[in-house]
């Protein structure tokens, strides 16, 4: 599924790291899966943690409608200062992680 935040979002360097990977076509799949889920989860944590109570029944109303939705960074930007920064931020310190993770379990094999 794509997200409103996609764009500031890069992933492509992990997904090629494991393409370079000895792996099965479904392991690989599973793995671009669980960094697609775990880079969501920690967008969405981002986000939240930086919202009132209502707003974010009211951000996650939207989301629910259209996770797509250009709305959405338009309400963000109203309710929170430098979001597209800090959700730029929280996807590259786990991209980062994520990278090393890679490279780490390629030097265990």
């Amino acid at each position: 599924m794509k997200y409103f935040y996609m764009k500031y979002v890069n992933i492509e360097f992990l997904v090629e790291e494991l393409h370079e990977m000895d792996l099965s076509e479904r392991e690989r799949h599973h793995l671009a899966t669980l960094i697609d889920l775990s880079m969501s989860n920690a967008i969405l944590d981002e986000i939240l943690s930086n919202l009132s109570e209502i707003d974010k029944k009211a951000f996650i109303h939207l989301l629910q409608e259209d996770p797509e939705s250009e709305y959405l960074m338009k309400f963000l930007n109203e309710k929170v200062e430098n979001i597209e920064e800090k959700i730029k931020k929280a996807a590259d310190d786990l991209a980062k992680q994520m990278h090393e993770d890679i490279k780490q379990s390629r030097r265990i094999k």
